[in-house]
């Protein structure tokens, strides 16, 4: 792959991290309903999709550093 390339996934990876934290924060609040099983079932879709975050941020780290080596 091309360094473009990487620095192109770098920056989509780091744009998804920050996706996925908003994405969760409006799962957990708009998925709710008034049932408590509606309302524990956004809880938990809200942190499986904010768990996605640190995921997302730890591959732009690791496609600039290779972006950066020229590989």
């Amino acid at each position: 792959m091309k360094t473009a390339s990487f620095k192109s996934l770098s920056n989509l990876c780091f744009v998804l991290g920050f996706a996925s934290i908003l994405g969760s924060i409006i799962i957990w609040f708009m998925a709710g309903g008034s049932a408590p099983e509606s309302m524990a079932h956004a809880e938990r879709f809200g942190i499986f999709v904010g768990l996605w975050a640190p995921t997302f941020l730890i591959l732009s780290n690791r496609l600039d550093r290779y972006a950066a080596r020229g590989a």
